[in-house]
Order: C-alpha cells, then sequence, then structure tokens
C-alpha cells in the first residue's frame, strides 16, 4: 500500500446480533490491509461496550454515540485515529453518521441506501465533493469478478447494442408477518420511520438497479412501477415490478420482491445485445453464460487467465475454489481503502482500485427508489433521468 502500513477505521452500528456489521468486519479484514480499532457499535451505550469487548478493542476507543466517536476521533493524532468510518446502521442513521464524519475530515464506506431522502443524498454528494474525500457504497455485487467481467464484455462491444435488460431480485424471508415475532431485521426493515419510503425497493431492488447500471453502463430515463403490499398487516411494499426505459432506446424489466416463497437470494441478470447476451446469478457467482444466436453458449469460469483484467483482479483463488458474498465485499473495501491510502500518500491510486461504488451511486440509487415508489402510488410512467447534484 501507499502507506506502508494498514488502514485503521472504525465502526458504527454492527452491534450484538446484528448480521451486517459482521459481514463488513470480515470483508474489510480479508486481506489483512484494513483494521478495526474503534466504534460506537449501539445505540445503547453497554451494548456499544459489549460489542466492543467481544472484538477485543481499546475501551477507550469504544464509544457510546457516533458524534462522540467522531470528534474523538478527530482529536487524537494522525498516527493514531481512523482513517475512515465504516456505517452499517439502519438506514435512517445513514445520513446523520455520514455528514458527521466527514465534517470531521474522514473518509467513508456506507451501507446502502446511502440516505433516506433524495435531499439528504444530494448534500452527501456535495460535502464529499468541498471535503475531497473517499467516499464508498457498498452495493457489494458489483465486488463479483464475473460482474466485472459482465461489464467489461459489454464495453468492448462483445453483446453489440444493448437492447434489453432483465433483472430480478426474489427472496422468500418475508412471505409471513416476521416483523409481528420482534425479528430484529424484518422490524426496522418494514418500519418507515426506519427504513425510510421504501422497504422492498430499498433493500434489494436498489441492488438490481446497481447492478444493471454497473454492468450496462446505460442511464435511467423513465419508469413505470407496480409497487405492491402482499402480506396482511404489512405497512410497507413487499414487492415491486418495474418497467425501465433506457437511455439509448433499451428496455429494462425489473421485480424485487421479499415475499417469494422458497427463493433465498437469487439476484440474476440478463443483457441482451445485437450480437449476443449474457446471464449472471449470484447464487453461482464464479460462472458467467455468453450465449450467441448462432452458436453454443460459453460459459465463463472466474479466475482464469483469458478474462479481463479488472475481473482478475477482483480475484482470489484459482478457478474450482469458490469465492462469494464476502469476497465480493472485501473487493470493495480493498479497492476504496487503497484509493484512500493514496490519497493520505497524495500519490494516483492504480486504475483498477477505482472500480466501486461511489456517493453518487449511492445518489443514483435514493433517486431510483424515490422513482419507482411515487410511479407505482401514481399509477403511471414518471421520468427518471437522474441529474447529479452541483
Amino acid at each position: 500500500m501507499a502507506l506502508g502500513r494498514k488502514l485503521r477505521y472504525g465502526m458504527v452500528g454492527g452491534g450484538p446480533g446484528a448480521l451486517i456489521g459482521a459481514v463488513h468486519r470480515a470483508a474489510a479484514a480479508l486481506d489483512g490491509e484494513i483494521e478495526l480499532v474503534s466504534g460506537a457499535f449501539s445505540s445503547d451505550a453497554q451494548r456499544s461496550r459489549e460489542q466492543g469487548a467481544a472484538l477485543y478493542l481499546d475501551p477507550g476507543r469504544v464509544y457510546d454515540s457516533f458524534d462522540r466517536m467522531a470528534e474523538a476521533e478527530a482529536s487524537l493524532p494522525e498516527d493514531e485515529r481512523i482513517d475512515f468510518v465504516s456505517i452499517v446502521t439502519p438506514n435512517h442513521l445513514h445520513f446523520d453518521v455520514a455528514r458527521a464524519f466527514l465534517v470531521a475530515g474522514f473518509h467513508v464506506v456506507c451501507d446502502k441506501p446511502l440516505t433516506n431522502t433524495v435531499p439528504d443524498a444530494e448534500a452527501l454528494c456535495r460535502l464529499v465533493g468541498e471535503r475531497g474525500v473517499v467516499f464508498a457504497l457498498t452495493h457489494n455485487y458489483t465486488g463479483y469478478p464475473m460482474v466485472k467481467e459482465a461489464r467489461s464484455l459489454v464495453r468492448e462491444g462483445r453483446l453489440g447494442e444493448v437492447r434489453k435488460v432483465v433483472v430480478e431480485y426474489p427472496q422468500g424471508w418475508l412471505a409471513t408477518l416476521l416483523e409481528a415475532s420482534g425479528h430484529k431485521q424484518a422490524e426496522w426493515r418494514t418500519d418507515p420511520e426506519r427504513a425510510g419510503v421504501s422497504s422492498a425497493l430499498a433493500d434489494i431492488g436498489s441492488h438490481a438497479d446497481n447492478l444493471a447500471r454497473y454492468v450496462t453502463g446505460l442511464e435511467l430515463e423513465e419508469l413505470c412501477a407496480d409497487v405492491s403490499t402482499l402480506v396482511p398487516g404489512r405497512r410497507m411494499e413487499d414487492d415491486a415490478g418495474v418497467l425501465v426505459h433506457y437511455g439509448g432506446g433499451a428496455r429494462g424489466i425489473l421485480y424485487a420482491s421479499q415475499v417469494s416463497v422458497g427463493e433465498e437470494n437469487d439476484l440474476r441478470l440478463r443483457v441482451y445485445g445485437t450480437d449476443a447476451a449474457l446471464d449472471w446469478r449470484q447464487e453461482a457467482p464464479d460462472y458467467l453464460l455468453l450465449k450467441y444466436p448462432d452458436r453454443p453458449a460459453e460459459r465463463l469460469s472466474r479466475g482464469n487467465a483469458y478474462l479481463s483484467p479488472e475481473s482478475r483482479h477482483a480475484s482470489r483463488l484459482p478457478p474450482g475454489h469458490p469465492e462469494g458474498f464476502i469476497e465480493a465485499f472485501a473487493n470493495i473495501y480493498r479497492s476504496a481503502g487503497r484509493c484512500m491510502g493514496a490519497a493520505i500518500a497524495d500519490e494516483d491510486p492504480d486504475p483498477l482500485d477505482t472500480d466501486f461504488p461511489t456517493v453518487q451511486d449511492g445518489a443514483r440509487g435514493v433517486h431510483f427508489i424515490h422513482r419507482a415508489i411515487e410511479s407505482g402510488r401514481q399509477q403511471t410512467w414518471v421520468n427518471a433521468a437522474y441529474t447529479p447534484p452541483k
């Protein structure tokens, strides 16, 4: 690394029993380039201290609140303070936590969605630009090597002109009123006060939208969404289908559902061009199908020398040794971390390390969520074109 040392980070959220916090910690540690040194793991001070103790952190670096953490870490000497913060709280806290650490001068890694409102997302974009810091958003599916290969194939023109994009993300874990049983993850994801304007579209639909945009490079022009609540008693949507018009004339279909019984985490992307098509599934992430109109399909396999530099850069193991969810997360942490290290050392990063979702990707995602919910409520097509904030 440019710094000649590990990057130091602190975490906000991810307390006892939190799934995604443990995933982030495992991913950040995977390559041995980043170490956790501080945290405000819960809004409950005792639970925060319990998590800090479980992670063997210095008790003096485990805080009762994120604002106290930002202030205290900024006051430490440069060779002790954190380099960045990882935000793994429920959605409604993302903006306040990110703003506090950006104002204090820290780089940021944040879970998706970026914020609950479009104005808050745009405010973070402006603040990141003003501070000149690295801001990574963990749309982790972009970290898979074969997703990067798919993107490379589209960029090289191997598919010809893209005509059709089909992206689906079915889950079945919310097929019953699970939130009524006290299930922590279900409770906050279906609570408008914490989840924001959307549940299923914010939780998994935003991943589907981001994946399609990442691979194809296409931007939304307009969309028409059917947004439904299919489980009686639920306060937010749990199923959505979206028709999409992309710039350049391509058409798309996006399906996001958390009530599809029997499904686990079957995110799938198909892109159809004038010359070829591609097909990738998250539940079999090491493989990418490339289909042709006049010859048998090719099955491309992760880790091989025939793949693009971007795909090979994102692989750690030889072919046939499965890589997955943690490694995809780790690719975002490694790339963002190396860019942070380069920024701290006043050096230019390796171009291959600049390939990770940014605050602007986060703002696009929030924009998509709100336009889709608006369309669903009005039952009509809406303008979905995104204009970056100035």
